[in-house]
Formats: C-alpha cells, sequence, structure tokens
C-alpha cells in the first residue's frame, strides 16, 4: 500500500492546481511528511491559451457533460507534470466547475486515474468530495498547509493568509498551537467574490486577461452604491465556515455594466478589497499581520484598497519567502501526503464538518 511506503520521513511530493480564474496550471514540488515542511523544491507553470480558456469557461456552472473541458484539463496537467522527475505521488485538484455544499455538492474536471496511468505515479485527487459527503463546506482546502507554512515560518502571533484567486479566501491561523486540525488553530472561509468578475470584465471589454498590476483600476473612481449592496448581503453576515461559487456574485456584471473600463474595475477592486477587510470581523482575535497569496496580490490598486481598509500590515507572501503564485499547487502536494498518510485534510474550523475528516482518493497506475 502506499501508505506503507511513504511511512518513514519526508518525501518529495507534487502538487498542481488549476483555479476558477482559469489562467493555467501550477504545478510544485515540496517535501514534507505531511506535518511539517521540509524543504520548498521546483515548480512550473502551464497558461490556458484564448481558446482553451473559453472551453472551460463553457463548463461552469455544469452538473454534467463538460467531456471537452474535462479533456482538456487532464491534457494540460499531463503536460506539465510530466517534466518533474522523482516525486513520490501527485496531487491533482482539479478544475472547480461548480460548488454548492448545501445543494447538488460539489465538481471538480479531470481524472486522477487517467493522470496515474499517464504518468506512471500515484495520484490523489477528489479532494472536496469527502468533506461535502459529512456536511462541510468542501472548501477552502488550503489551511493546513497555510498552518504548516506559518510554523515554517517560525511565526509567533496569530497571522492571516488571504489568497486572491478567482474567489477569496482567508485562513487565521494560531501557529502556537502545533497542530492545524486542533481547536483553535485555524479558522478559514471564502471572504467574497476576487480576480473572477474582474478578469471577466477585462475579457469582456478589452480583450485582456487581467487588470495587468491593477493599471485600470488604479485611475477609475469606486462606485460606493455597488460597493455597499455587496457587504451588505446576507453573505457577510453568515458566521463562517462558508464558502462560494466562482459565480455567486455574478450580478457584479450588470450592476457596473453602465460605469466606464476604469470606474468598472476600480469598483470591482474595492470589491474584492473590501471582502478582506469584513471578513476579518469574523476572526477570533486581530490578525497581527496579512499575508496575500494568489493573481490579486499583483494588482497594487487592490492592495492599497486592503491597507487602507484593515488595521494591521499587508504584504504579499513573498515578504515572508513563500511563493504567492505557487502556493496552492503546493498545498495540494501537502494535501496528497496527508491523504496517503492518513492524517485529516480539513475540519470543523476551516470547512464547518462535523469532525475532522481525510479527504482524497488515491489511483495507482494500472497493473501497478
Amino acid at each position: 500500500m502506499l501508505r506503507e511506503r511513504l511511512s518513514a520521513g519526508p518525501v518529495r511530493a507534487l502538487g498542481a492546481m488549476s483555479g476558477t480564474s482559469l489562467d493555467g496550471v501550477d504545478a510544485a514540488v515540496i517535501v514534507t511528511d505531511g506535518i511539517t515542511i521540509t524543504d520548498f523544491a521546483e515548480s512550473a507553470y502551464r497558461p490556458y491559451g484564448p481558446e482553451e480558456r473559453g472551453v472551460l469557461r463553457a463548463a461552469l456552472g455544469q452538473w454534467e457533460g463538460g467531456s471537452a473541458a474535462g479533456d482538456l484539463v487532464e491534457s494540460a496537467h499531463a503536460e506539465l507534470l510530466s517534466g518533474f522527475e522523482d516525486v513520490a505521488l501527485i496531487g491533482f485538484h482539479g478544475q472547480t466547475v461548480a460548488h454548492e455544499p448545501r445543494g447538488r455538492g460539489t465538481r471538480q474536471l479531470g481524472c486522477g486515474q487517467v493522470l496515474a496511468d499517464a504518468l506512471g505515479r500515484p495520484v490523489v485527487w477528489d479532494f472536496r468530495s469527502a468533506d461535502v459527503e459529512m456536511g462541510g463546506e468542501g472548501a477552502p482546502l488550503a489551511p493546513f498547509f497555510h498552518h504548516a507554512c506559518a510554523r515554517w515560518m517560525g511565526a509567533r502571533a496569530p497571522l492571516g493568509i488571504v489568497n486572491l484567486g478567482g474567489v477569496g479566501n482567508i485562513t487565521w491561523i494560531d501557529p502556537s498551537i502545533p497542530a492545524p486540525e486542533l481547536p483553535g488553530a485555524c479558522l478559514a472561509f471564502d471572504t467574497g467574490p476576487a480576480n473572477a468578475p474582474l478578469d471577466d470584465l477585462m475579457a469582456l471589454r478589452r480583450g485582456a486577461s487581467r487588470d495587468e498590476g491593477g493599471a485600470l483600476a488604479a485611475r477609475g473612481e469606486v462606485n460606493d452604491a455597488v460597493l455597499e449592496r455587496l457587504l451588505s448581503g446576507a453573505f457577510y453576515r453568515r458566521m463562517p465556515p462558508k464558502s462560494l461559487d466562482r459565480d455567486s456574485f455574478a450580478w457584479l456584471a450588470e450592476a457596473v455594466s453602465g460605469l466606464d473600463d476604469a470606474d468598472a474595475a476600480a469598483t470591482l477592486a474595492a470589491c474584492m478589497a473590501g471582502s478582506v477587510a469584513a471578513a476579518l470581523e469574523h476572526c477570533p482575535v486581530p490578525p497581527e499581520r496579512l499575508l496575500i497569496t494568489g493573481g490579486g496580490r499583483h494588482n497594487a490598486a487592490v492592495m492599497e484598497m486592503i491597507r487602507a481598509a484593515v488595521d494591521c500590515p499587508v504584504d504579499p507572501v513573498e515578504e515572508a519567502g513563500l511563493d504567492g503564485d505557487m502556493l496552492e499547487a503546493q498545498a495540494f502536494a501537502y494535501l496528497a501526503v496527508r491523504v496517503a498518510r492518513g492524517l485529516p485534510t480539513s475540519c470543523p474550523g476551516t470547512t464547518g464538518v462535523a469532525a475532522a475528516v481525510g479527504g482524497g482518493v488515491v489511483s495507482h497506475p494500472s497493473g501497478r
């Protein structure tokens, strides 16, 4: 069994992530025993082209079908992951296209068995289903890795790690508590819309994949009525844990449709930043520091808006020695080792699941 082969010490694990921003596939190797991070190793990125993003975008919100998108997810991952050597196992998140934990569940495209056969390595995948089946939100799943990162950094006081991908999420961490599943170690939840509405705006109006560096948003004025409508919504009053689908705030597109490009971009950037600030109201104690990961940290307008809205230092995770472009991929490498070793991957404080649970399915190459 894989668990027996991984029973002693740290291993090289490869993780892959294709997020709801639909920009491409990140892949990264870490060395870990599933508890402590020993080292961060090589990484790579494979962008999706415009036509590929169109295929994936067409599958968003679909609970059935999507075979073309699934094939694309598998082929893109196989292409990128085949370039890595000497890894014990692979953590494969797949592509989330629908997420409704209190309804139809959660759906990620891509089959781990296909990748295991293509790459000749064990693949851990389907990380979210077990959590949802046990009453959890199924998201976010990076918090246990964030806790390990905080301890790797030598942090002593509570801090927050905010991921600004398609949807935003925060992990509040008390690094003095040694294991992430212990009470009080982590609180995690989705914060609100992040890059997805702004990226969609740029694609629609400018034919661009993003507001590069936040240059367009920096020139605009925020429409306060749209921002207030967002932050007064029911989601922001809900106690965490809580999670979102990429299109949970699809109404934002219509809300900014009458604004010029710069004002629309500024308003959506303010929605991202305001969501982060609102999230801090749910933290057990204020974090000493916020570390920002994901594509949103490259948007200077968003970063300045967050700094203006919160009462603690706000830095990209690189300031703490981490790689914000690869943190999600590294997280699934870490979680893959935890699954293989029978350790939990989520708990009541991170997804609202009834008890600490280890999700994930392990697929071995056929015939091995």
